[in-house]
């Protein structure tokens, strides 16, 4: 993991603009959609082939296995399908893709998709509406070596949809300086940092991003402590659109308990503190705690020095539930209209002969991406090394697993709004209660 995420990341871009051209800025969206860092389709191995025009779907490339990624896991998952075609004797061709999922579902809709497609869980259930992806041909109990999460987020409507083999979620870092424990309870760091605010020393107690937009990301882990839920499950333990606790009581008791740490309360939480500045404020020493991701930790450790930060999974509040920030896990799923799909059920199942349902592949995954492992032995493995591996790892176990239903698109804007709303003083009641209104009718009307 202190090889750093972004020089990963780095990496692969590079990789990608040998072999197209183009560039430009990107990020992340809060549901794992890769917006990349270039603006055009990329050729990895073999024959796979670029679209003259950028804001078209690529064109699949006429190898016996086409794998579609984005430009940060290109390397790795190169590695891996390189090595599956050498031992089977195939040809295998790797594009790096822009709107990774968008493009797939219209590529794979004209029968010139991949036969297999690398991304977010929560990309699921768009996947499935549009009938994009087929189940594994393996059973739940194939993938016993991997965390519960992790299998939970790849499973949808009780079939197993992909073979996941990164996981991730929110911790919180703190300062050793100002809060140089880890801690039980969320308000033993945020006492801590307190102090040391109260002291002059930092500009705030705990950063979590919200900005004046709001954001449903990062305030899970509070929401959740607090008693709150976004969806119930169904009997297949699916989240159901249907059972919305944005403006039930349980959610409107959170909403309470978020209002304590706003500005009617204890001034903790504010929308000065945004995806732009929280990390960055953190690591100038600026903020007693942070909640962000790993991929906070290259700028935390480079700003206070890698003996200057603790990590731990997030806590809760005292004496309320445990904390359960969202959750989410990097998997390979097997593309509905692909041209070769007994290649890649073979591929994304199989344990043997260059597999990904391996240790070998799994390593090599986890080498590559430097996301935690699915797998728990190759985990186990890296964090003996690594003790933050296991740090992260523990993180995502805890967490909640993203829910992939298509209505968590409705959720967004308006539960943000009303994040923002609440922390600024507004009724957590009412403005729950509108939130709820304008959530369901937007999942209604899609």
């Amino acid at each position: 993991m202190r090889k750093s995420l972004l020089s990963v990341a780095a990496v692969a871009s590079v990789t990608l603009l040998l072999t197209a051209c183009g560039g430009g800025g990107g990020g992340t969206d809060a549901t794992g959609d890769s917006t990349a860092t270039t603006d055009a389709s990329a050729e990895a191995t073999g024959d796979a082939g670029a679209s003259a025009d950028p804001s078209a779907p690529p064109v699949r490339g006429n190898e016996d296995l086409v794998v579609w990624t984005d430009a940060t896991k290109l390397d790795a998952v190169t590695a891996v399908a390189q090595a599956f075609g050498e031992a089977n004797g195939i040809t295998v061709g790797v594009q790096a893709i822009v709107n990774t999922r968008s493009d797939f579902i219209t590529a794979n809709q004209a029968g010139n998709g991949p036969d297999v497609l690398v991304g977010a869980h929560d990309w699921i259930g768009q996947l499935v509406a549009n009938g994009a992806i087929d189940p594994l041909q393996i059973s739940a109990d194939s993938l016993s070596g991997y965390s519960e999460k992790a299998v939970t987020a790849v499973t949808y409507n009780g079939q197993l949809m992909g073979i996941p083999y990164g996981v991730e979620s929110l911790v919180l870092y703190c300062n050793k300086t100002y809060a140089p424990d880890t801690y039980a309870t969320l308000d033993d760091a945020i006492a801590a940092g307190q102090a040391a605010k109260d002291a002059g020393s930092v500009q705030s107690a705990l950063n979590i991003p919200q900005g004046v937009n709001g954001d449903p990301y990062h305030m899970q882990p509070l929401f959740t402590s607090a008693g709150g839920y976004l969806f119930g499950l169904d009997a297949t333990g699916t989240p159901d659109a249907n059972d919305l606790g944005v403006g039930t009581d349980a959610g409107i008791a959170a909403a309470q308990k978020i209002a304590t740490l706003g500005d009617a309360g204890s001034k903790v939480l504010s929308t000065a503190i945004t995806n732009d500045n929280a990390i960055s404020l953190f690591a100038q020493g600026q903020a007693g705690c942070l909640i962000s991701g790993p991929w906070a930790l290259s700028d935390v450790e480079a700003g206070l020095g890698a003996d200057g930060y603790t990590v731990q999974p997030i806590p809760g509040f005292a004496g309320m539930s445990p904390a359960e920030p969202f959750m989410g896990a990097q998997a390979f799923y097997v593309a509905s209209n692909g041209q070769n799909k007994s290649f890649a059920q073979a591929f994304v199942t199989g344990t043997s002969g260059g597999g990904l349902n391996s240790e070998e592949a799994m390593t090599t995954l986890f080498e590559g991406t430097n996301l935690p492992p699915a797998m728990t032995s190759v985990r186990a493995t890296a964090a003996a090394s690594d003790p933050l591996i296991g740090v992260f790892g523990d993180a995502a176990d805890a967490a909640y697993p993203m829910p992939a239903i298509p209505a968590m698109d409705q959720v967004w804007t308006p539960l943000g709004q009303a994040y923002a709303a609440i922390i600024g003083g507004a009724d957590p009641a009412s403005t729950m209660t509108t939130a709820a209104q304008t959530i369901s009718s937007a999942i209604a009307s899609s």
